[in-house]
């Protein structure tokens, strides 16, 4: 085994754990706490002007004026998918505290308070994207990715197992998806997707047509300027293990690692921390 193969199939190996380890958490405990330890497990990152949002295991965070983190709103249900569709307007997915599945479910005051959209108890959604008016959603209960004009009715696309979905940001037939393989490539919207190519990454960000990110399993940093077909590594963030990842823009990006949510204005290229965080490193 060459030492490229070598990487390759440790860095698939590592994003399959990460695979598992997030279904896993549906068995988790949801203890209540106000403590940094309640975002140990993030699962989204958003911005709204300079607030910042991190939807983890037990609810929606925003930093305090001192820094710490502070519940948004009374919910600390396990907020799995999350996006931020518009100023204030939020989709999310995940479980009650109590145990379930939440479905789709939509914010319209910052994650303060939440509706129940579609498919509760039914879907419970690990990624979330909002593009060209579409909810695209790759629903855990089933490996479906599935796609929404109005977050109540549905058309199911192909079931792949994968970790985040990305769609072009002009293109809506253009869908990429995280696989242990590699990257997944659908040009049909969804429908199908040819199987997965190196680079391993598992999440990605893509907010202009010419900045697409990845981030490896080990925090690396990737950009590509042509939708995926090459890839150039800007930075390592800090950190350790990824859980979350958010591009603004070609030069606004937002990640969490095992020990903080990293900022960076510059396209990647240096990051300072904007929250810290404990983490037990799982998704």
């Amino acid at each position: 085994m060459n030492k490229r193969h070598a990487a390759v199939t440790a860095t698939a190996l590592a994003l399959a754990l990460t695979l598992a380890a997030c279904s896993s958490d549906d068995d988790d405990t949801h203890a209540s706490t106000d403590s940094a330890a309640a975002i140990s497990h993030i699962h989204g990152l958003g911005l709204v002007g300079q607030r910042l949002y991190v939807a983890t295991h037990q609810g929606v965070y925003t930093p305090s004026a001192k820094g710490e983190p502070e519940l948004v709103g009374d919910s600390k249900d396990d907020f799995m998918g999350f996006t931020v569709a518009a100023d204030s307007t939020f989709y999310a997915s995940g479980h009650p505290s109590e145990g379930g599945n939440k479905g789709l479910i939509k914010s319209t005051d910052a994650g303060k308070s939440w509706t129940s959209l579609s498919l509760n108890g039914q879907s419970d959604f690990h990624a979330l994207d909002f593009v060209h008016g579409t909810v695209y959603g790759l629903d855990a209960t089933n490996g479906l990715l599935r796609t929404s004009t109005d977050g109540k009715s549905w058309k199911d696309g192909a079931t792949l197992q994968a970790l985040d979905v990305a769609v072009s940001p002009k293109d809506p037939g253009t869908v990429l998806a995280t696989t242990a393989e590699g990257i997944a490539r659908s040009v049909d919207g969804g429908k199908t997707f040819a199987k997965g190519k190196a680079p391993v990454m598992a999440f990605l960000s893509w907010p202009a047509k010419d900045a697409l990110f990845g981030i490896d399993t080990s925090g690396g940093l990737n950009r590509s300027s042509d939708g995926g077909a090459t890839w150039k590594q800007i930075s390592t963030v800090p950190g350790g293990r990824p859980q979350a990842l958010t591009a603004l823009d070609s030069g606004h990006v937002l990640t969490a690692t095992q020990d903080g949510v990293y900022e960076s204005k510059d396209g990647g290229r240096t990051f300072t921390k904007r929250l810290a965080v404990e983490s037990t490193g799982g998704h």
